[in-house]
């Protein structure tokens, strides 16, 4: 049975048997992995070999068509064949590759995939190495050069994809790979990706080719090594926290953080005789103090800050910490890799809720840290043990976000700074808080170490927590909703969205006030939200 009942004309390309985990480049007399053969016309079965394959046509084992997408079945995809190439064309089987391939997709279907052609072509098929310990795809680990594109906007929709992508393919954008795991042909393949001659991601809490896509376009953002992309921002990181800090150890953090990462931090790490001492996040000297009389093993902290939007001087703690031996994670979710390059400021870790900004829509939840390699594999190890690895769809609509993050973040800060300004002059707003302002106490801060200052601003209006309440039901454009960073605007009353289970009392103690507002603006028109809100404060 055909693919599709179109014929598709594939134009000359280079087909890898599997991915490159290791990063380390193949030897040039490496002709062993390579295999020829000739496609002759006529012919529905043959070897392969040679540069190049044109008018060819594909037909799979019926069974294989079903796990093709509904979009790539009408629209006469290669996604499919995409797939069955990088899963199966092997260095030593070249008359039986497209059977073996056959037979791990569906193995009630005995008959191997057929190939006609009316040209004689040759195609050329690699083999590459595997280093455990890492988990690039080689095209990945090779095409880091970017300086030929001018802004972070032009890497973030083309890294890891038209500049590196891994995945065999003539479509623009990149296919899901729907996968929990990945088959060895034979159980000699399978010995030699134990003893890591053979690269392959083995299962699917370990590696996916449209994850890997994610994470190349992250560390091209932020300038590093190395990205692991997990299924929430709480889970990159806790995981983070587990893996980097040993039992017994000391971490250092900030009072104005995420509820949840306090929580973790509070409850979960005594567990494991982890200590935290907790410092306002402008607070140098007590960074020194607690660097000094502790054996801290990790500062880890917001940038800005959630809600408050504090900022940390990013370079000065770093060259403390590391004059310590501490290592630097900066939360960055809320500056996003546009506004902010914490690594390039001497943090060793960058964090990102990707639900957040990176993904822009308000429809994925995921997470993601980036830094050196070592830093990386070794959060990576321990999260193939616990799991929440990201499913690939999901890592599919990061992608797609990220096409359009500069244009976002670009149209937020604007939106955000023009309605700080407006709402800091208005007579029923008794406090702003946005690190664009020259009132905020670390502006001087932000202004040196940031190239934007984000799409949320968080204000105090004047009245209790029923006249705040009236405010944000006065509104008609964004939503209520604890999130932030998406095309929607959406606002929230910490008081109640965060902290309605703790007392008045308990929640000033965090400094979370009952007229606290925390407003994320969306993409939408500046006049249309400026209006909104001016109305909505007359309400009150």
């Amino acid at each position: 049975m055909a693919l599709s009942s179109c014929a598709r004309v594939f134009p000359s390309f280079e087909c890898r048997s599997d991915p490159d985990f290791s990063g380390v480049p193949r030897p040039d007399n490496q002709s062993s992995g390579r295999f020829h053969g000739k496609l002759k016309a006529g012919e529905s079965r043959g070897s392969l070999g040679g540069h190049g394959l044109s008018s060819l046509i594909l037909r799979f084992p019926p069974n294989f068509v079903r796990q093709l997408s509904t979009k790539a079945r009408r629209n006469c995809s290669n996604i499919g064949v995409a797939q069955v190439v990088a899963a199966s064309w092997s260095n030593n089987q070249a008359a039986t590759g497209f059977s073996s391939a056959a037979k791990a997709v569906d193995a009630a279907a005995l008959a191997s995939a057929e190939i006609a052609t009316a040209n004689e072509e040759k195609v050329t098929v690699e083999d590459d190495s595997f280093n455990r310990n890492s988990v690039k795809i080689n095209g990945f680990t090779d095409e880091k050069s970017y300086s030929f594109l001018s802004s972070d906007g032009s890497v973030a929709v083309h890294a890891g994809e038209r500049l590196g992508r891994g995945i065999v393919t003539d479509a623009i954008t990149t296919p899901v790979v729907n996968t929990s795991a990945y088959f060895f042909k034979k159980t000699a393949e399978l010995i030699d990706f134990k003893e890591k001659r053979h690269a392959s991601f083995e299962y699917g809490r370990y590696g996916n080719p449209t994850t890997v896509v994610v994470e190349d376009k992250i560390s091209a953002l932020e300038g590093a090594e190395s990205t692991l992309l997990m299924a929430s921002g709480m889970c990159a990181s806790t995981v983070m926290l587990m893996a980097l800090v040993p039992a017994g150890g000391h971490i250092v953090t900030t009072t104005d953080c995420y509820r949840k990462t306090r929580i973790f931090i509070e409850t979960i790490l005594p567990k494991m005789g982890i200590k935290a001492t907790v410092i306002d996040p402008a607070d140098v000297g007590a960074l020194e103090s607690a660097l000094d009389k502790n054996n801290v093993t990790l500062f880890f902290t917001e940038s800005p800050t959630n809600p408050f939007l504090r900022c940390v001087d990013i370079e000065l703690v770093s060259k403390l910490c590391h004059s310590k031996g501490a290592l630097v994670c900066i939360d960055g979710t809320f500056a996003t890799p546009l506004n902010q390059k914490a690594l390039a400021l001497g943090a060793d870790i960058v964090l990102h809720s990707a639900t957040k900004f990176i993904g822009g829509h308000n429809d994925v939840l995921a997470g993601c840290i980036s830094g050196s390699e070592k830093l990386i594999t070794a959060v990576r190890n321990l999260h193939h043990i616990l799991g929440g690895a990201l499913n690939p769809n999901a890592a599919y609509l990061i992608i797609r976000g990220m096409k359009t993050l500069h244009l976002r973040v670009q149209q937020q800060n604007l939106t955000a700074l023009r309605m700080a300004e407006i709402l800091e002059a208005h007579p029923k707003v008794k406090r702003v808080y946005y690190p664009g302002l020259q009132s905020h106490p670390e502006h001087h801060i932000a202004k040196r170490q940031m190239t934007g200052f984000g799409g949320v601003v968080s204000f105090e209006v004047d009245g209790d927590l029923l006249a705040t309440a009236k405010f944000v039901d006065a509104l008609r454009i964004p939503y209520i909703a604890p999130s932030f960073g998406g095309c929607e605007s959406i606002v929230d009353q910490p008081a109640i969205m965060s902290y309605w289970d703790l007392s008045q009392s308990d929640r000033a103690k965090h400094g979370i006030m009952d007229n606290l507002v925390r407003f994320s603006f969306g993409v939408e028109d500046f006049e249309d939200l400026k209006a909104d809100i001016l109305q909505a404060l007359e309400a009150i």
